[in-house]
């Protein structure tokens, strides 16, 4: 019920709860929230446009850029891509690799977004930096393999840039022995915490229905009690020979998003240990021109990112760059209902709801 005379808050561009330059046009009477307007394309850097002037090796470098804090995962997504659509296949231990690096992406992704979550909140110090002392060993494991902590342009077009060195395999194993107490800490301390149940549990509820027909992929999704994880679904380099469970929610608010992740980082430790006892010998790269050029047609490619569903669509009229190329990102998407999450909440909700999506704005401006 509108008590008072609307008006309207722009919240952002320039706001550090908006995750990057995202403007939020809030129509507020009070501090409640009758309608949102979301203003995208400020970080807007013509990505996929540039990529349609590159060669298909050169675009991989790009779609690191995209991603920022997901960048082996880009790399996937697009070799992919360009492997079905060239008819390249790369080796099982390059398979066996680009699991093990995307699944160490997937729990970096996820800590960065559970430490700066919880900084929205009010938990300023102690937890993130906790998260971020963690992420910091998987990125000291990336270094090791590729000389970068950021923007890898890791895994290419046939395999991997690189084998992994002697000591990635005993710093993985090291990881995997201690992040579990870690994380049994961090739930102890967090799953009860009045604080954070009291600006999670009930707010920004998305019910099934609308994560659905919104199309939202990823913990967004699945927080909403949807069981779907393309690496089930439709897996891609071997992930149907891996045992691991799918978490979901019950009511789709923001601490159900919160614990999906909690949840996603076991089950990605579960997989790269598996991938590791299973590593096979050999080459880690298949035999690829510097110059691909696949013949004409298209081919379109879907992982499952930190964010959700990321998808690459490239057509080929037979020459040395893509003649189409488009990305489907998950943290465009995952934005797609904001208003429907927002309407009727307060603004202190707001920093909330926006943070428990975890987007990227490089994904969603590319």
């Amino acid at each position: 019920m509108v008590t008072s005379n609307p008006y309207m808050v722009n919240m952002g561009p320039q706001h550090p709860s908006t995750h990057g330059v995202l403007r939020l046009r809030l129509v507020l009477d009070g501090e409640q929230v009758l309608r949102v307007e979301p203003v995208l394309g400020y970080l807007h850097s013509s990505k996929e446009k540039l990529q349609e002037e590159h060669t298909y090796l050169q675009t991989v470098p790009i779609t690191d850029r995209m991603d920022y804090l997901a960048a082996m995962t880009n790399n996937l997504g697009v070799s992919l891509a360009i492997e079905k659509l060239a008819g390249i296949q790369s080796p099982p231990r390059a398979e066996c690799l680009r699991v093990i690096m995307s699944e160490l992406q997937r729990l970096a992704s996820h800590c960065f977004a559970q430490g700066v979550f919880l900084q929205d909140l009010g938990a300023w110090g102690s937890p993130l930096m906790y998260f971020l002392r963690e992420r910091e060993q998987i990125l000291d494991m990336f270094e090791m393999v590729c000389g970068a902590r950021l923007t890898y342009n890791y895994i290419r077009p046939g395999g991997v840039s690189q084998d992994i060195p002697p000591q990635f395999t005993p710093a993985v194993n090291s990881f995997l022995d201690t992040f579990p107490a870690k994380l049994d800490e961090y739930e102890e301390l967090l799953w009860k915490n009045e604080i954070l149940r009291a600006r999670t549990v009930g707010v920004g509820v998305v019910s099934r229905e609308l994560a659905v027909s919104a199309a939202f992929s990823g913990p967004m999704l699945r927080a909403s009690g949807v069981q779907w994880d393309l690496r089930k679904q439709d897996p891609y380099c071997g992930y149907q020979n891996y045992e691991f469970d799918i978490p979901v929610g019950q009511t789709g608010d923001c601490f159900d998003r919160f614990m999906v992740r909690f949840y996603e980082m076991r089950e990605s430790l579960k997989i790269v240990r598996q991938a590791l006892d299973v590593l096979p010998p050999g080459e880690w790269k298949a035999a690829v021109p510097i110059v691909i050029r696949p013949p004409a047609g298209e081919a379109f490619q879907m992982i499952e990112s930190p964010r959700g569903m990321l998808g690459y669509y490239l057509v080929s009229d037979g020459g040395a760059n893509p003649w189409r190329f488009h990305v489907r990102a998950p943290s465009f998407i995952n934005l797609g209902a904001l208003n429907e999450m927002l309407v009727g909440t307060t603004m202190a909700d707001v920093v909330a709801i926006v943070g428990s999506i975890d987007i990227v704005m490089g994904e969603v401006d590319r």
